[in-house]
């Protein structure tokens, strides 16, 4: 007997997604360089700082109420990369010093790596339950080698953060994150879709891989 009952398809976020993770970003740029002081105000510096971190702490909750109503969910990284955003902007407000927005990146990309080799170590493909299982088709092992491959991507991103915030300004490790760590995540996830290939992905979804990748910014 045929099933009577139309599969319901599965909705493409397409490149909102990348709007989402990155937007916040784009307004703590826009609203830094607004405030910004001539090079020799050191406290209009922080005072531009501060001005960025409210913007960015705003636009992330912002971008994650927007996945709510535009998706129908919130993934469980974006919830988690938007809790560190308040809390470490938090901090960057309260005490005045830059250096918490800048570890922010490092703090998330070692966590998210601790929790997807972690999941990998013992067998469990984290990154499947994280995405909520975006990629149709893909099976275990196909989720497994990816959870392991971002893993440890991000351990890389959050050694070049640190290597990037002692050694830049703090404007010029801003626009590394916008020219830097978005062009190498997007490297590395064009990279991972040979693989996904391999194990069970869709065609039709290459272009999916590419707007579905794990929150970096």
């Amino acid at each position: 007997m045929a099933d009577t009952q139309a599969a319901k398809p599965r909705p493409k976020s397409g490149w909102l997604n990348i709007l989402v993770d990155y937007g916040p970003l784009l307004v703590f740029l826009g609203v830094y360089k607004f405030y910004q002081p001539p090079a020799d105000s050191t406290f209009g510096e922080i005072a531009a700082v501060i001005y960025g971190t409210i913007a960015f702490m705003i636009a992330a909750v912002f971008a994650l109420v927007f996945s709510k109503l535009k998706f129908g969910h919130v993934s469980p990284m974006l919830l988690l990369s938007t809790a560190l955003i308040v809390g470490f902007g938090g901090l960057t407000i309260w005490l005045q010093d830059e250096r918490f927005i800048q570890i922010k990146p490092t703090a998330i990309y070692l966590l998210f790596g601790v929790l997807l080799v972690g999941g990998w170590l013992r067998g469990k493909a984290l990154l499947q339950v994280l995405l909520e299982a975006a990629f149709e088709g893909v099976d275990r092992e196909g989720w497994l080698k990816l959870s392991r491959n971002w893993g440890f991507f991000f351990f890389v991103l959050a050694g070049l953060n640190e290597v990037l915030r002692l050694q830049l300004s703090f404007e010029s490790w801003l626009w590394a994150k916008l020219w830097v760590f978005m062009p190498l995540s997007f490297l590395f996830t064009f990279t991972q879709i040979p693989m996904l290939l391999k194990h069970g992905l869709a065609l039709e979804d290459e272009a999916e891989v590419m707007t579905d990748e794990p929150p970096t910014a």
